[in-house]
């Protein structure tokens, strides 16, 4: 059932959205991803939880193309296209814009996404 599995997406989403918010709060500037192994260790943890996110909505996507539509205010082609640069070219994934997207677009993210799964459950 559809509904339903995007219902569970939605809640791998908002964990994935916990773990990122949870590691982040250690990082006060981009550079302190890169001024200890820690940091680093926070960064790969970090671009990790991004790549599952861009596969959860890729599978969105998949099911339903139209529900995406609906939340505008979220740019979801660039979610996909960051999971594909951390899945193919790592080595290119740039700390400043990890820490941009844990500062600014995570917390909006969260935001559409409990919205969405609010929808969900009506």
């Amino acid at each position: 059932m559809p509904d339903n599995e995007i219902a569970d997406i939605l809640d791998s989403i908002l964990e994935c959205i916990k773990l990122i918010q949870e590691r982040f709060s250690q990082i006060q500037m981009p550079d302190d991803f890169v001024r200890s192994s820690n940091g680093v260790t926070l960064l790969d943890a970090i671009s990790m939880r991004l790549q599952v996110i861009g596969e959860l909505v890729k599978r969105i996507q998949k099911i339903d193309p139209s529900l995406l539509d609906q939340y505008p205010v979220i740019k979801w082609d660039s979610i996909g296209r960051f999971r594909d640069l951390v899945s193919h070219h790592y080595e290119h994934v740039d700390y400043e814009i990890v820490y941009d997207i844990c500062d600014t677009h995570i917390p909006k993210l969260k935001e559409v996404i409990q919205e969405m799964r609010m929808a969900s459950t009506v």
